[in-house]
């Protein structure tokens, strides 16, 4: 694990401005091409993501949740059938110069509802859960001479386990507990005659005063508190991929992305906490986004239906995003299936039409050089059927 550093967070764009670094030491790899890969935990709505505001069925099946580009917050038109989510402002900017790709329909070949069999084999790049302990973004790194690998994460990810060398980032830990967190425990302990005391005594020094704040408004966790959401993550990686000697392929993960219920409001802030990630990493890998090409997936879609509590359930097909200075970008990729009652699978879902290997490795090939035979006996095992997604790589290109 690497030591951990001080930094401060805050910028124009959300993002972290980091201003002291850990000693990495990574293989030297001049100016070749950069990957990073993005995995949101809790599986991503796509049709709030990407919404298909031209489908026939758009409007009726998806009621309160529609959006579209004549909304009152209107969607970003990406064509006469999609659109991007309005909090997507840096995204749609991205589109525009041909820099970022929503892939929609896409799914992992475990078409299950269970977020962690559904991560494991996001992760480890197989048909089943439990197809390998090793992740199929180390495996890339060790059929790759002379290239480590960079996770931003507490924990080693299972994408990047395995032998090939990577090293692993994270934010330093908080000095102060979520005064909110205390608040909800001190119930717990006030019986205890050693705690009860430690508890009061912590939420009055953060609160300032004798007494537990009263606002409740609050929950622990939510990122607006933390310190380790997207933009300091993806600026992180950013920061180190930019360098001559940087990492070529570094992955970063975020949570929060299961909406049962409150989709609306909770996707509003979480698609603007990517959208401030990608402007970030924009910034902070500098002339290296011409050579660098992100990919954003989630384990799986979520229900074509809104359920009860203006969320949606745990689903099939979804989305995957592209972006980046070498991505053939600014269209829509994928087989769209539509969601007609005859089009979904088991009545419930959009159909998945996109395996997320399919667009693995399409970018492993063109854009690192990963050779196919690799691709489908090492990197991706018993993938033969996907075939990689081409038309991914564009050179020469404009950076914004």
């Amino acid at each position: 694990m690497l030591m951990r550093r001080q930094f401060l967070a805050g910028s124009a764009l959300g993002a972290a401005s980091l201003l002291l670094w850990p000693r990495l030491t990574f293989a030297a790899t001049g100016s070749s091409t950069r990957f990073l890969f993005v995995l949101l935990r809790g599986g991503l709505d796509g049709l709030e993501a990407v919404p298909p505001y031209g489908d026939p069925g758009y409007q009726t099946i998806r009621g309160a949740l529609t959006l579209s580009p004549s909304s009152d917050k209107p969607a970003h038109r990406l064509d006469d059938v999609f659109a991007l989510h309005p909090s997507f402002n840096f995204a749609a900017d991205l589109y525009q110069h041909g820099q970022f790709m929503p892939v929609v329909a896409a799914a992992p070949p475990y078409w299950g509802r269970s977020h962690f069999q559904a991560q494991n084999c996001v992760e480890n790049g197989t048909a089943r859960p439990d197809g390998t302990q090793t992740g199929w973004l180390n495996r890339c790194i060790a059929g790759i001479p002379g290239v480590d690998g960079l996770a931003c994460a507490a924990v080693m990810p299972l994408a990047m386990r395995g032998a090939a060398k990577v090293e692993t980032w994270s934010p330093p830990l908080p000095t102060s507990v979520n005064p909110i967190l205390l608040q909800r425990l001190q119930p717990l302990y006030a019986a205890d005659t050693r705690l009860a005391p430690l508890f009061e005594r912590a939420i009055a020094q953060q609160d300032g005063s004798s007494e537990p704040a009263p606002s409740m408004s609050a929950r622990p966790g939510d990122k607006s508190r933390r310190k380790d959401g997207l933009p300091v993550l993806m600026g992180a990686a950013g920061n180190f991929m930019g360098k001559t000697n940087g990492p070529r392929i570094a992955f970063v993960e975020d949570d929060g992305w299961d909406t049962h219920a409150n989709e609306a409001a909770i996707l509003t802030r979480k698609l603007a906490e990517l959208d401030a990630g990608l402007q970030a990493f924009h910034q902070s890998i500098g002339p290296m986004w011409d050579r660098t090409i992100l990919i954003i997936a989630t384990e799986f879609g979520r229900t074509a239906h809104v359920n009860g509590t203006g969320g949606t359930d745990h689903g099939t097909g979804g989305s995957m995003f592209l972006a980046g200075g070498a991505l053939d970008g600014g269209r829509v990729a994928g087989n769209w299936p539509g969601i007609g009652p005859s089009e979904l699978y088991q009545d419930r879902d959009v159909h998945a039409t996109t395996d997320f290997r399919s667009v693995f490795k399409g970018v492993l090939a063109a854009h690192l050089g990963v050779p196919e035979s690799q691709l489908e006996s090492t990197v991706f095992p018993g993938s033969a059927a996907a075939r990689p997604m081409g038309g991914l790589v564009r050179s020469p290109h404009t950076s914004l």
